[in-house]
């Protein structure tokens, strides 16, 4: 299926590395400008640099903090700026923290949820008229597996992202009359930054890393971020258009639940 972005504006938050990276290159590659936002300016600016190699669309990076309320309004008035419009969002910053309950404080919990629940409600906030007012708009809010079946120790990430796949259904029940369609992309194991940093802070080759967690999973290998990317792609498109109020798991079957 030959998917055409051509004419949109997508801003992707995360987007210099893993699935972030790879959905701004799919968007980019399908017609759509694209504006990705991260923390730092080396590898941002690097991200910006091959996107764009395969793209003929404008590819812009924002250098932003996306738990910060300010840093969210400047990204998306530079995207503003540069597209003067928004059609797409993808909310996919934030990394995986666990931990048993008893060591969760006040601040680990403030800090998971300004980066991951917040930072979505605040861009969320700031394109929602626009795309209402022009009945034609896709937010797709990238959560985890553990958002439907958390496991032990697994805090605070499982509270934040069952508390976005909540907001992502109330979203879609709202939204669906202006055209503006609302979805959830749960990540169960795939290849991304993350990882390689942890594998490195571990002393554990990244191969023998990956190869650890393969048990897991029902189809037996670990994820590529290109496979997130292509579904998170046909969603925002308009083949997707009647794909609203979902959370659909990209794990390779690990999720105990559908």
């Amino acid at each position: 299926m030959k998917i055409s972005l051509a004419g949109r504006a997508a801003i992707v938050t995360g987007g210099s590395k893993g699935i972030g990276f790879a959905v701004a290159t799919r968007f980019a590659a399908s017609g759509a400008d694209v504006a990705i936002v991260a923390r730092n300016a080396e590898p941002l600016k690097e991200a910006v640099a091959a996107i764009r190699k395969a793209a003929q669309s404008n590819v812009i990076g924002v250098q932003a903090d996306v738990s910060k309320a300010g840093d969210i309004q400047r990204a998306y008035d530079e995207a503003m700026r540069q597209f003067n419009k928004v059609d797409i969002i993808v909310n996919n910053a934030g990394t995986s923290r666990a931990m048993p309950f008893e060591k969760l404080t006040d601040e680990i919990l403030y800090d998971d949820l300004e980066l991951k629940l917040f930072a979505a409600v605040r861009l969320i906030r700031l394109v929602v008229p626009q795309m209402k007012e022009r009945r034609w708009g896709r937010i797709v809010n990238v959560l985890n597996i553990g958002a439907k079946a958390p496991r032990p120790n697994s805090m605070p990430t499982s509270i934040s992202r069952a508390a976005g796949m909540a907001m992502t259904k109330a979203l879609s029940h709202e939204l669906a009359p202006h055209n503006v369609l609302v979805n959830a992309m749960l990540v169960g194991f795939i290849q991304a930054d993350q990882h390689v940093q942890r594998a490195k802070r571990t002393n554990v080759n990244i191969a023998e890393y990956y190869k650890a967690y393969e048990k897991e999973i029902p189809i037996g290998r670990v994820g590529e971020a290109e496979e997130f990317a292509n579904l998170a792609c046909f969603l925002v498109s308009e083949q997707g258009g009647y794909i609203t109020g979902t959370a659909i798991n990209v794990d390779g079957g690990r999720s105990p639940v559908v």
